[in-house]
């Protein structure tokens, strides 16, 4: 029973950790006629440099994994773009001061958090329409992010969320 205890926590935690993606895509879009790209010519990630050099990297080899070769006549440009945000503790406690008397009461409480914010990378892919120059497929990707973690540690966590994106492409049309 105690293992299960455990096996349990460590499933919440691990699930705490893994990236949230929302898809979105044009429902007349042929996907399966689309199987060269090129990074979007005005890209701004708003990554650093190093970043936006291991996403590169990560993209090609992930995109290739499901088909898509570089050319430089595409189907598609790929476009992606970043931002970063706080998310506070959701731990706190709570203190109150309160009173009552003849019919009349009064409260006063707050919280004071407990613990750190944690750091959010939110990535949006963006696959456009070389042709027509239109949007036809979007993935965007919540994940934590340590700013402060080694270049590998960095990379894994890109990994990650381009692999959390592309589950969605092609998408299945409902």
């Amino acid at each position: 029973m105690n293992k299960l205890k455990y096996l349990l926590l460590i499933l919440i935690l691990a699930a705490c950790n893994t990236p949230r993606a929302t898809y979105d895509y044009d429902q007349n879009v042929q996907f399966s006629t689309l199987n060269t790209y090129k990074i979007y010519p005005d890209l701004r990630s708003n990554l650093s440099q190093l970043d936006e050099q291991r996403l590169l990297s990560v993209l090609d080899s992930e995109l290739n994994k499901i088909g898509f070769s570089t050319s430089e006549s595409p189907d598609i440009y790929l476009n992606f773009y970043s931002s970063s945000y706080e998310e506070p503790s959701r731990n706190n406690i709570g203190i109150g001061v309160g009173g009552t008397g003849r019919n009349v009461g009064v409260g006063v409480s707050g919280g004071i958090p407990l613990g750190v914010s944690s750091s959010y990378l939110r990535l949006t892919f963006d696959f456009i329409n070389v042709q027509t120059d239109a949007l036809i497929w979007q993935a965007i990707v919540d994940s934590p992010f340590n700013i402060n973690g080694s270049p590998s540690e960095r990379e894994n966590q890109l990994r990650a969320m381009v692999q959390k994106a592309l589950e969605g492409y092609p998408p299945n049309k409902k």
